[in-house]
């Protein structure tokens, strides 16, 4: 298969992102109002004003660069993807401008969740690991399929979201994770040339993100640029065969960490929704870790999570899984031990 295929979708959305990018970053030097403080001191730790709008540049140049391609022919699905893709840019620039409430953003995510599903975009069966599929049929295996869905692409949506709190992390994360389901599209027993050059493009689009978003910051990803890495590879993982089970491996931290957050603010009777400094890049920075070694630990992490992923079957990936909990277990009640003590 001609490689060009997918290096052209890389190429076009790296250097339109960088040319965006480069732009945002000047007008937003401009203009105070487009350059924001941080409101919310208890999740982000920049406190100088810094544009948020970096999701506009990711989004934009993620679509074009698919628009244009010849080889890929744009489906209800993908439109209706690029539909909620522009959806998700205009809330986030409206949340970074005004901070909407919770409320607000879990009814919104909610609503693109289920838009997608009506649009096509579901899961035609679960692999049993030891065996086996199971099929959704009738109409319970249909309103099981869209709680599933919806379910999925609230947890990724959301993890990447919470994890986006050191400069480099989230783009990085995505970049991988973009990179490992277009190695997973090209397998034979795959075989979705389509969905690869989608993760091309989205890999193109990350990597400029991370040339201006690394340590020290010249742009945030904001809440559109957040949760839309978080919405495009929920969306990638179920266009690649269903292979949820790559897609959950390698985005294993963010996920960890968010499930993690949520059960230490049940257990102290907050609001899970309640933004604080539990998460793992927070309780790091406690101790001492500079943004550039926080950084640089999730990509090693997650790159070599995303190789064993593409290197083990169902029943591997499910060991890599449990020892990846386990592991993050071990490190977080180390971590709260000597920061408490």
């Amino acid at each position: 298969m001609d490689s060009n295929i997918f290096l052209i979708p890389f190429l076009l959305a790296f250097f339109v992102a960088i040319i965006l990018l480069f732009a945002i970053i000047k007008i937003s030097q401009q203009n105070f109002f487009l350059s924001i403080v941080n409101r919310n001191s208890l999740r982000h730790i920049h406190k100088v004003g810094i544009s948020r709008f970096a999701g506009v540049a990711i989004i934009l140049s993620f679509i074009f660069a698919l628009l244009v391609n010849g080889k890929l022919v744009i489906s209800n699905q993908l439109g209706g993807v690029f539909v909620a893709s522009c959806a998700i840019l205009i809330f986030g620039v409206l949340d970074d401008l005004w901070q909407l409430s919770w409320k607000k953003q879990l009814f919104f995510q909610t609503s693109i969740a289920v838009f997608v599903f009506l649009i096509g975009i579901k899961l035609e069966y679960i692999t049993n690991p030891f065996g086996g599929i199971f099929l959704f049929q009738n109409n319970v295996g249909y309103a099981l399929n869209l709680l599933l869905v919806v379910f999925w692409i609230l947890l990724i949506m959301n993890a990447m979201n919470w994890v986006d709190g050191i400069d480099g992390v989230s783009g990085g994360i995505s970049a991988i994770g973009a990179l490992a389901i277009l190695f997973v599209s090209l397998r034979p027993e795959v075989n979705q040339p389509p969905v690869a050059i989608i993760a091309a493009a989205l890999f193109g689009s990350m990597l400029a993100f991370v040339v201006f978003n690394f340590n020290p910051a010249k742009i945030l990803a904001g809440t559109s640029g957040s949760v839309f890495m978080g919405f495009i590879l929920a969306i990638l993982a179920l266009f690649a065969g269903a292979k949820i089970a790559t897609t959950l491996l390698v985005l294993a931290i963010p996920i960890i960490d968010a499930v993690w957050v949520i059960v230490e603010r049940l257990r102290v009777g907050g609001s899970i929704f309640k933004a604080d400094q539990r998460h793992l890049h927070h309780r790091l920075l406690q101790l001492g870790w500079s943004q550039r070694k926080i950084c640089i630990f999730y990509w090693l992490i997650t790159a070599l999570i995303a190789i064993a992923a593409l290197n083990f079957g169902a029943i591997g990936k499910v060991i890599i899984f449990l020892g990846v909990l386990f592991v993050m277990i071990s490190v977080y009640s180390s971590i709260r031990k000597k920061v408490n003590a």
